[in-house]
């Protein structure tokens, strides 16, 4: 299938669903055991639980987080050296993150137009992508 602005997301279930799943039920869970144990004996116990589902969370969310700004300073990289390649200039100054990360669906023939318009319009990622007439897929990033 050929990728496009409606199709360009990626989800992978396992993670996206499946984890976020079972670490949701699991941090319920736990709250009700530590809210039922309170003033008993297993009351420690069941607040370390919680707290594990906490954590478990939280590492969930920073490598995912972590994941993603790697991807995108390569992205940043990789569309600089495309863009120098293109015209023999460095990416216009004013052009954000958000906005290098969107104009890399761009073709070679519109990308340093689309550039140009990026930072003079002040297009957001999502108006970049909707831009582009010839998309080039990024079958890469997760």
């Amino acid at each position: 299938m050929e990728q496009n602005f409606k199709n360009h997301g990626r989800m992978v279930p396992g993670y996206h669903y499946v984890l976020s799943l079972l670490l949701l039920t699991g941090l319920i869970g736990s709250i009700i055991n530590l809210c039922q144990s309170e003033g008993t004996e297993a009351y420690y116990s069941a607040s370390l639980i919680t707290l594990l589902f906490v954590c478990g969370f939280l590492i969930a969310a920073f490598t995912r987080t972590f994941a993603l700004k790697a991807q995108d300073r390569a992205i940043k990289a990789e569309e600089g050296l495309r863009y120098f390649i293109l015209t023999g200039k460095s990416l216009p100054n004013g052009l954000k993150i958000r906005q290098i990360i969107g104009l890399r669906f761009a073709s070679d023939e519109e990308f340093p137009k689309l550039a140009e318009k990026a930072v003079k319009e002040n297009l957001s990622e999502k108006a970049i992508k909707q831009a582009i007439q010839n998309w080039k897929a990024d079958t890469y990033r997760v």
